[in-house]
């Protein structure tokens, strides 16, 4: 059985005894991002899989009090995975269950990230929509460490390069075959534009389980990068003057009869009604939701006019500068580009704001935004304003800022994560604008 496909707790132990799996991985996700894990022995399966091993919770980022510690893992079914990166014939083999979370009286724990995704997506169903399709595009950097012990770019390859100037190719294709033995449908993989940035794109599923995906993806990433020697890293922007890292976005809402609804062939751009208040939605909260979408102080270093990444709050049907772009496949694969986010986002708070952000704007009838059409780039700040595009934040600082006023925001998260989220990212900034910096004692000193 492969990932997502649906079994009993009767059906996985049966797998693991006949599979031999020794060894059980119970993931969760911190507030920030980080996956988590709880390891027992397969001798435990059975009380895992009802639900009965509980951990320290005051010890994760954003979970709760000392007070208020016992708390219990309740696995999702449907993410039973081996993995064969962690098997072998000597030890046997290494299972993993994502997991939510329940408190102390076996309630459903307000601060888990997962749980805020799946409050998200019964919002949707709510208004009728059965779907949220999500397919994300993961960029990152392989480095290696010259004899002096610095790190360097694993390889001088541009776009779509090969060995042997794009000698990282290797590594993508073990990559690749990893994902697949773990059931992952991979589309394409290619060399990036930055010397060592490489992109293995996985095919779309619903919200949830390209989140569970997300977080598996980059351990393999960084695991198989390990195996050679290598460090792979998700940082947004790790050299300056060269491309960042992103995770461009792609989403559609579908009904109960496989209709994708963000299409319509008789509108213009074949794009529906409901489509373009749903990008008005998003578009009208983006500096709301900023830092859930770009969470870190790096994050704003890769939001700069010259290398693709988006500053500028608009859309348009082609345009790469823009923050929402309109890929050019319709029917069924038509779909909202959001090109800011990137990996350091925390997978299922992003897909949360997104997913409201553009049902308020569907709920509302919000007033429909025009594309743009310009390279926003080359238009000046008078210009700019002139269309109404507003700028993203430009750093953590003013994300946090436009955050902290947002009652969306807070409904989403719920108040429990939004304040701890908050507190925890005041202080990140606190930390870094107190250091100084190599460029500032080559400048000044």
């Amino acid at each position: 059985m492969k990932w997502g496909d649906y079994m009993t707790k009767e059906e996985i132990i049966v797998e693991a005894k006949k599979e031999n799996v020794r060894y059980l991985k119970l993931l969760l996700t911190d507030m920030l991002g980080q996956v988590k894990s709880v390891e027992i022995p397969s001798s435990k399966l059975k009380e895992a899989l009802n639900g009965e091993i509980g951990f320290d919770g005051s010890s994760i980022e954003g979970f709760v009090r000392i007070k208020e510690a016992d708390m219990y893992l309740i696995p999702d079914l449907d993410t039973w995975t081996i993995l064969p990166l962690e098997s072998s014939k000597e030890l046997g083999k290494t299972a993993q269950l994502f997991c939510d979370v329940e408190d102390y009286h076996h309630n459903k724990f307000v601060g888990s990230p997962r749980g805020v995704l799946k409050n998200a997506l019964e919002e949707m169903e709510k208004m009728g929509f059965k779907h949220f399709n999500v397919g994300v595009e993961p960029e990152f950097y392989l480095f290696k460490k010259d004899e002096q012990g610095n790190l360097i770019y694993s390889d001088n390859g541009s776009y779509f390069d090969m060995a042997p100037l794009g000698n990282d190719e290797s590594i993508r294709h073990e990559i690749v075959i990893e994902l697949e033995k773990l059931g992952f449908n991979v589309d394409v993989s290619h060399h990036e534009v930055g010397p060592g940035q490489n992109e293995v794109n996985f095919k779309y599923d619903d919200a949830l389980k390209t989140c569970d995906r997300i977080q598996t993806y980059k351990q393999v990433v960084k695991q198989v990068a390990l195996k050679h020697g290598l460090i792979a890293s998700f940082m947004p922007k790790p050299i300056v003057g060269i491309a960042g890292s992103g995770m461009h976005t792609n989403c559609s809402l579908f009904d109960d009869n496989g209709n994708n609804l963000f299409y319509d062939p008789h509108e213009e751009n074949g794009l529906s009604k409901l489509c373009l208040y749903w990008i008005s939605g998003i578009l009208n909260r983006a500096r709301e939701i900023s830092a859930i979408t770009n969470p870190t102080v790096n994050s704003y270093k890769r939001l700069v006019p010259g290398y693709e990444a988006p500053c500028y709050i608009c859309w348009s049907d082609n345009n790469r500068s823009a923050m929402i772009r309109i890929p050019a496949s319709r029917g069924k694969a038509t779909r909202t580009e959001v090109r800011n986010v990137d990996p350091t986002a925390n997978p299922y708070l992003m897909c949360a704001v997104i997913l409201r952000a553009g049902l308020e704007g569907i709920k509302n009838k919000e007033t429909i935004i025009k594309p743009s059409y310009d390279n926003i780039f080359a238009l000046t700040r008078e210009e700019r304003e002139k269309q109404g595009i507003k700028n993203l934040p430009e750093n953590l600082k003013d994300a946090i800022k436009e955050m902290k006023h947002s009652s969306f925001v807070k409904e989403v998260l719920g108040e429990h994560i939004f304040n701890k989220y908050i507190e925890a990212k005041q202080l990140e900034w606190k930390e870094y604008k107190v250091l100084v910096t190599d460029w500032e004692i080559k400048k000044y000193l």
